[in-house]
């Protein structure tokens, strides 16, 4: 490679890292804005919890260790895996589900675009290679694997689906909590 393809390298290098790490350095206010903005869109998604899914009433047990580690990098990456298993759970059959599709699709555009954003800001080879070897992973996904099943043991029924817009709605909470004590 001559001494221009290297300049051209350095200069793209050099422009890709200075048009991302501002974005990054307002990611924890962004982030807090599209949790805040994903509960309200839950809200309205649906109506209140309806009554005859009230004897349905499952017990999910997340998993609040995943949100406590030392590392602000990996709460992080705990923070981008829970919205990636969100996205996914509000990906599968919604069929049975009689939400507003207007609320359901921002609040899936939302998630998504912060997905996006956080792949690109979060040191991701060091990062997922210690997140990878911890227990904590493995809990996180055990917990959203516990409502995936449910769901398909329910066939996504009515209220399977309620039952865990209501979960997603504590487990958003959760990570708010966890957004705002990194802040300060």
């Amino acid at each position: 490679m001559n001494a221009f393809g290297l300049i051209q390298i350095g200069i793209i290098l050099l422009c890709t890292t200075t048009t991302s790490c501002p974005q990054c350095n307002h990611l924890p206010l962004q982030r807090r804005k599209v949790v805040k903005n994903s509960l309200q869109l839950l809200d309205k998604m649906g109506e209140k919890f309806p009554r005859q899914c009230l004897r349905e009433k499952m017990s999910f047990r997340f998993p609040n260790q995943v949100l406590k580690p030392r590392q602000r990098e990996t709460v992080k990456v705990a923070i981008e895996e829970i919205f990636q298993h969100i996205f996914y759970i509000f990906s599968k059959n919604l069929t049975l589900a009689a939400w507003d599709e207007t609320a359901l699709g921002q609040f899936q555009n939302g998630l998504y675009q912060q997905i996006e954003q956080l792949e690109v800001c979060v040191i991701k080879k060091q990062t997922r290679y210690f997140w990878s070897k911890e227990a904590n992973r493995l809990k996180l996904k055990k917990y959203f694997k516990e409502i995936d099943c449910f769901l398909k043991d329910k066939q996504y029924s009515l209220c399977s689906w309620e039952i865990s817009r209501a979960e997603m709605r504590r487990c958003l909470q959760l990570v708010d909590k966890v957004i705002r004590k990194l802040n300060n």
